[in-house]
């Protein structure tokens, strides 16, 4: 070997040095904005993990700053790694503690609201934990963010699907109170009714539910189904003729009409029935004493007709 043999290799291995301490001293020099738009520019092209790499830079970078500018910067970062922890890798835990990281760092930034939303999201579709994303959601109204409303009411669709029905019914009536022209208020009076009719001794209270949605919001597409929905009441308590006119009135702009028109007809086979000239006609033919007699020509063909319904009723229920 000659005398400069072993000098070659060590000259690589101080540039290769020199190499690395300037990548550190850049990545280090840089602002927390850059590292930033480094890591938008890496969920871009789908590398998540240089994502991650980069908003920890700029965390790290703003490790000490509490300005108001600080602390803004530090939530989007924050937010960042959280959603690519969620949507980009899947890693449902992680993204949970990163979540969780910007709650508890930046409280009053928008992204921690937002932070609260999704964590209720996954708590609900991942762990099944409803009291828990309740409790977030509750949290993220606190902030009264302009989606309130509908936080809300996924509050009170939470608390149908728990089986608590009582305070599924106080929620809703919370929402109304409070955001009295959101388009969710039907919603809301909708569920509230199908929460009263769940309850024992809850009856009246579930048809006053429904009958203030179709008076309320006659123009919603909800209207016809509360219409229905009140026609089974009534007809479970006995009033059958009460249930025909909500059933009429559901008939022009429910989505299945058929399902509206076999009602209307079990009902009124039900009438004919119980009707007393129709037992005692029944008793009658099982003794012999009488011969059943041909219909009458005039006989009304409907269910819409026989329910006193309008020409044009009658003929909306054959889609005339």
């Amino acid at each position: 070997m000659h005398p400069g043999g072993d000098v070659v290799p060590v000259r690589t291995a101080l540039a290769a040095l020199a190499v690395a301490a300037a990548v550190g001293f850049a990545a280090c020099s840089r602002s927390p904005e850059e590292h930033m738009a480094s890591a938008r520019d890496a969920v871009y092209a789908h590398r998540p993990q240089s994502a991650l790499r980069e908003y920890r830079l700029a965390l790290d970078a703003l490790e000490k700053d509490s300005s108001a500018a600080g602390l803004q910067q530090r939530a989007a970062a924050l937010r960042g790694a959280a959603d690519t922890y969620y949507l980009e890798l899947r890693d449902v835990p992680k993204a949970v503690g990163v979540y969780r990281e910007l709650v508890a760092q930046v409280p009053e930034s928008p992204e921690a609201v937002e932070a609260h939303v999704v964590l209720a999201e996954i708590l609900h579709r991942y762990y099944r934990d409803l009291r828990g994303a309740i409790a977030e959601l509750t949290a993220a109204l606190a902030r009264k963010p302009a989606r309130a409303p509908e936080l809300a009411y996924e509050v009170c669709k939470l608390y149908f699907e728990l089986g608590d029905y009582q305070q599924c019914t106080i929620e809703v009536e919370k929402l109304v109170q409070a955001y009295p022209g959101s388009p969710r208020v039907p919603d809301a009076l909708f569920l509230a009714a199908q929460a009263y009719a769940m309850q024992d001794g809850a009856r009246d209270q579930a048809e006053r539910a429904f009958r203030a949605l179709t008076e309320r919001y006659p123009e919603s597409e909800l209207a016809p189904h509360a219409y229905f929905e009140l026609g089974k009441l009534r007809a479970e308590r006995g009033d059958l003729s009460g249930a025909i006119n909500a059933w009429v009135a559901a008939l022009p702009r429910h989505p299945d009409p058929k399902v509206v028109q076999a009602a209307i007809a079990r009902a009124r086979e039900r009438i004919a029935r119980t009707t007393p000239s129709a037992m005692g006609q029944q008793a009658a033919f099982a003794k012999g004493e009488l011969t059943p007699k041909r219909a009458r020509v005039n006989q009304a063909k409907t269910s819409v007709e026989a329910a006193g319904g309008t020409a044009e009723e009658a003929a909306k229920e054959h889609g005339d």
